[in-house]
């Protein structure tokens, strides 16, 4: 009995096709994840400008303390 090669065939399209899928997330979850880094980036330099914008202003206040705020990158340092 011999086996018709039409189930070869298939079989090698059906690999083919499963790593084209596979490359295809492959390429959408790289896509996603340099996504995800551009924007946290975008938002650590955010928050470093708003941080920097509060301690001019709370330096800046006319109030009878005469504290000065520094940044928790500095505390510590001499």
């Amino acid at each position: 009995m011999k086996i018709p090669r039409s189930i070869f065939v298939r079989r090698r399209r059906q690999r083919g096709s499963a790593v084209v899928v596979y490359l295809a997330l492959l390429a959408i979850m790289v896509i996603l994840a340099a996504a995800n880094s551009n924007t946290l980036l975008h938002l650590h330099r955010e928050l470093n400008l708003l941080e920097h914008r509060q301690i001019k202003r709370l330096n800046a206040s006319s109030t009878n303390v005469t504290l000065t705020v520094e940044s928790p990158a500095t505390m510590g340092q001499p």
